[in-house]
């Protein structure tokens, strides 16, 4: 058949699906897939986005499917092209996202023979996507489309006029909670712990409300949207105060937490976990029970909640770990932590926050102010590190003005081609605050590392001296530096992009960290 008739065909059968959103990376190979959505987009049943870059495109597709909780496809030439999508395409997997890739390939014949452009394409992303089309297709995980082309095609007035898009579907899940239920109510002279992921939107009120009637106290991350509306029943510094005490039973909702102490569990079998997940993952390798559904519905089907408060006075114990934050932020106020509280602030009252792994996130869980809600916060907490998340931020907030994105300088030199896409998304008052600390210091907080050579502990922090006012020059991005509690004062909300570097005091930092390990027992 030939390459545009294949493609017209391919775009109704995405239409069909409820595929209305597409992101285009373009090459010889795709062109006719191309020309055939210029088509559609003009007849007004499509949004098209470009990149010239897969791998930002990926996660920035990936971001889209988080925003709109519909399909999101990127489209690809043949070859390596194709491979650049399979970062995005496994922390898809493990969110639960419909991220769809749609690679070009040549015709069947050129594999194996080493001719240009011409790979394994089929299959290309393993287990971390469905295989079989659009039929048997669950909605619930990333699809793989790889259609056979040929290079040459002749084009006819296909127009897409009469055409109407369909409804996107995902397969609805059963859910059963009577073991929970029962779960719940067993054991609460153990000590109950409520730990909260990620939550979409519209899980929130629900979840809320269920721990308020639970009344256990609540380990929320900045991502679950809940983290100062449970400021009541909230641990504040959870991971030391739960691995000097670990509770008898611990209920996860939502995404895979952040923190230590959840890794910790993997060593604590006598703690009961139970997580309640959108996804069939329990999120540690140890034996522990799993309810799979939407949270929302999952809340709902348990009915009356019968109260398991604070069996073992954490919140009692919690407070004075809480005190001793406040004093060192306020003594080391241009450390990294204080200068992340006093962002807080700022960031909080912009229109949606996006936390970058893997300090950032962590920092501002524990740091950040707990006096105004801050409902919108994402995160990429599948398999994913630093990869894509600029580019999944811009996918994310697209069509929101005033949003903000806190990463790490790493994280942002490892998605350098993100900003391409600002040019195509709402750019006014969205702050991107990378934290300039020179390298990886995440991992000196690693106490393995005391014990390694000189020369390893450099190559695991990768300290770095970029100049990040080029790469805000490079994008057309204004940029701003904070290196005192004081520059704060310069800010002004951006009429286009802002790029504020944070460059933290590494000597309050350092004291910071001591002090804190020492009253913690540490060291």
């Amino acid at each position: 058949m030939n390459a545009w008739h294949q493609s017209v065909e391919l775009l109704n059968t995405c239409l069909k699906a409820g595929v209305t959103e597409f992101v285009v990376c373009a090459g010889a190979r795709n062109a006719a897939i191309l020309e055939a959505l210029a088509r559609a987009e003009q007849a007004g049943l499509v949004r098209v986005w470009r990149h010239f870059e897969e791998r930002s495109a990926g996660f920035f597709a990936l971001g889209r499917t988080m925003e709109t909780a519909s399909p999101c496809a990127v489209v690809t030439t043949s070859g390596t092209a194709a491979a650049e999508l399979l970062p995005a395409m496994i922390e898809a997997k493990y969110q639960g996202r419909p991220l769809i890739a749609i690679t070009a390939d040549r015709p069947a014949e050129f594999r194996g023979t080493g001719a240009p452009q011409a790979i394994e394409q089929p299959g290309l992303f393993g287990d971390y996507a469905f295989q079989g089309g659009f039929d048997g297709w669950s909605g619930r995980e990333p699809l793989h489309l790889n259609p056979e082309l040929e290079e040459g095609f002749e084009l006819d007035d296909t127009n897409f006029a009469q055409t109407t898009a369909g409804e996107f579907k995902p397969e609805r899940v059963r859910i059963d909670v009577a073991e929970l239920a029962r779960w719940l109510k067993k054991d609460l002279f153990r000590g109950m712990v409520v730990m909260i992921g990620g939550l979409e939107p519209e899980e929130r009120e629900e979840v809320f409300y269920f721990c308020k009637s639970l009344q256990a106290p609540v380990v929320a991350e900045a991502t679950s949207g809940l983290r100062e509306g449970l400021a009541d029943l909230a641990l504040r510094d959870a991971d030391r105060v739960l691995k000097r005490n670990p509770p008898g039973k611990v209920l996860r909702i939502g995404d895979v937490p952040s923190g230590r102490f959840w890794r910790d569990l993997e060593d604590l079998p006598d703690v009961s976990v139970w997580s309640v997940s959108r996804n069939a993952y329990p999120g540690l390798a140890r034996e522990c029970r799993l309810t799979v559904g939407p949270l929302n519905r999952v809340m709902l089907a348990l009915g009356d909640i019968e109260p398991a408060e604070d069996a073992m006075d954490y919140l009692e114990g919690g407070s004075r770990d809480a005190a001793k934050i406040d004093e060192l932020l306020e003594s080391y106020p241009d450390s990294e932590p204080g200068l992340l509280r006093t962002l807080s602030h700022y960031a909080s009252i912009g229109n949606g926050l996006f936390l970058g792994n893997s300090m950032p996130i962590r920092e501002w869980n524990l740091f950040a102010q707990w006096d105004r809600p801050v409902p919108i916060v994402r995160a990429n907490r599948g398999a994913n590190g630093i990869d894509g998340q600029v580019s999944t931020w811009l996918g994310w907030s697209a069509d929101v003005a005033g949003s903000w994105a806190v990463v790490g300088d790493l994280t942002a030199l490892y998605d350098l081609a993100a900003p391409f896409l600002l040019e195509q998304v709402e750019g006014e008052g969205r702050v991107l605050v990378v934290i300039n600390n020179g390298g990886g210091k995440i991992f000196e907080r690693l106490p393995r590392l005391q014990s390694m050579s000189p020369k390893a502990v450099e190559w695991m922090t990768n300290p770095q001296a970029a100049d990040l006012s080029g790469f805000a020059k490079l994008w057309g991005m204004d940029h701003l530096q904070i290196r005192t509690v004081d520059d704060f004062d310069r800010y002004e909300e951006p009429a286009r992009t802002l790029l504020m570097e944070i460059v933290p005091d590494a000597t309050q930092t350092e004291r910071f960290w001591k002090e804190w390990d020492r009253f913690a027992g540490v060291v």
